[in-house]
This record gives structure tokens, sequence and C-alpha cells, in this order.
């Protein structure tokens, strides 16, 4: 089989390159797709999908590849299918890191490639460097038959604004739990029990690594931190506000949280 075969990341900065049939990524051999010249030798293989290589190409600009449309991560998660949509924000990830880490972050020489990992090697001092992860939290808090839910203020201007649950970064020398407490309490000034883990999820944006969790309320009167949040409520189950798009885990734990209330 052709190196060149299999699944096509077709990437630049935050745009992929979707095509309007299948499974929206152009699929085949190199020689059969219908591209223009493109620096071929640094296509690179960094998954696997199908049982096929994924291959990703990061490009300097969004040029009419002769099919398909560029759009934003965040709207290919409408088109591609949940493990496609993570391993279109593992390609552009990679291509973030590799774009970042081009000199030493401790003495400033230029670093190379390691062949044999994902990573950038300093020959000078011996620094290396591996793809960012930060690791983040996301709980939904209930009480009784209601959910609180916030308005993010990067959500605000939106025509109609999205209700989401709680998040935030996790601190150095935090524990997940001890960061999910600690920023409920800072952008909302409540205290929770009965924290449970459910999953994760990663989240290209730009390399987060979402742990979400659900919780109860415990204690505490509603204050909400206006540097972070527009707006905050407690809302009904059967009278819910516009929430996250599916696919996001966020919008997973509402759906799960809603089927496990109705029974």
């Amino acid at each position: 089989m052709s190196k060149q075969f299999g699944w096509w990341f077709f990437t630049c900065g935050e745009q992929i390159l979707v095509i309007a049939q299948g499974e929206r990524l152009p699929y085949g051999d190199i020689d059969d797709l219908p591209l223009p010249a493109l620096e071929f030798s640094r296509v690179e293989q960094f998954a696997s999908y199908k049982g096929e290589p994924c291959l990703r190409l990061e490009l300097e600009h969004s040029q009419d590849l002769g099919m398909g449309e560029w759009v934003d991560l965040r709207s290919s998660m409408s088109l591609l299918n949940s493990q496609l949509f993570n391993l279109v924000g593992k390609a552009q990830q990679f291509a973030l890191f590799l774009k970042t880490h081009q000199f030493c972050g401790c003495c400033g020489h230029a670093m190379t490639r390691v062949d044999w990992e994902l990573a950038m090697l300093c020959s000078a001092c011996g620094f290396r460097a591996y793809p960012r992860v930060s690791p983040c939290i996301i709980v939904l808090i209930s009480h009784g038959s209601q959910l609180l839910l916030a308005n993010h203020r990067r959500h605000q201007k939106q025509a109609q604004p999205m209700y989401t649950a709680i998040a935030g970064f996790v601190e150095a020398g935090e524990t997940l739990e001890q960061t999910v407490h600690r920023e409920t309490h800072e952008e909302t000034g409540l205290k929770l029990k009965n924290l449970r883990y459910w999953k994760s999820q990663p989240w290209a944006f730009p390399h987060s690594l979402m742990a979400a969790y659900f919780a109860e309320y415990a204690d505490g009167e509603l204050k909400i931190d206006r540097r972070e949040l527009a707006d905050a409520q407690w809302f009904e189950a059967n009278d819910l506000p516009h929430l996250p798009p599916l696919g996001t885990v966020a919008r997973d734990m509402i759906e799960h949280w809603l089927a496990q209330t109705s029974l």
C-alpha cells in the first residue's frame, strides 16, 4: 500500500478541508485525488481510522484544492462524527505544536524534530518538548429538578446566548476534584456535594482535555463572578435555555442527566 493512501487531513491554522460526500474527509491514494501540486514530502501519518492511515498536511494558505471547502474546527463538529472530529483536533494540535516550538524555551537555540516520536529536541541544551495538553474540568450541578447553567462571557454576544456547565482549568498542584470545588466556588459562590466523575473529552481549543463531573448543590447563595460569567441561573429540567451543540461533553452531560431524571 502506498504511504500516501488513507484519510486526508488538510489543515490550515484552525481550518480543515471537508468534502460533501461520505465521511466528509478526502480518502484514497494521493495520485487519484484531484489535487494541485503540493509539498507532499511534508505529509505525515499521525493516527489511523477504520484500519487506514490518517495523513495530515498543514498548508500555509487555505488555497483551492479542487474539492471541498475550508471550515473552522468548531464548524466541523456538526459535519464529522465524534471520532473524526477528535482526529481533526489532534491534527491541528500537532501542527500548532510544531509551529510554536521551533526554538528552545530554555536557551533559545533552534529545535529539531525527533524522528521516532512527536517531540522537538534542542541539540544545544538537550531540552525536549512535547505537545501541550491542558487539563480542565467541567461540572454539571443539579439541585432537585433544577440545573445550574451559566452564560460565559465568550458566549454572551451570540444572537441566542448559550448556557452551559461550569468549567475551568486545573492549576498546578491541584487534583481534578479540588479544581471542581474551587472553580465552582470562585464563579458561583456555591459549595458542592456528591461529586461523581463521568468521562473525559479531548477539546482542541486549542489543546485541552476536559474531565466531566456531576455534582449536587450543597450550600451557598448564587453570586457569580462577573469577570468570568455574564449570567448563571437555576433552570427547571422542562424549561432549559439554549444549550451547547451536540457532540460537546457539556451537551452530553445535560442529555444524560435529563434521561436519568426522567426515569
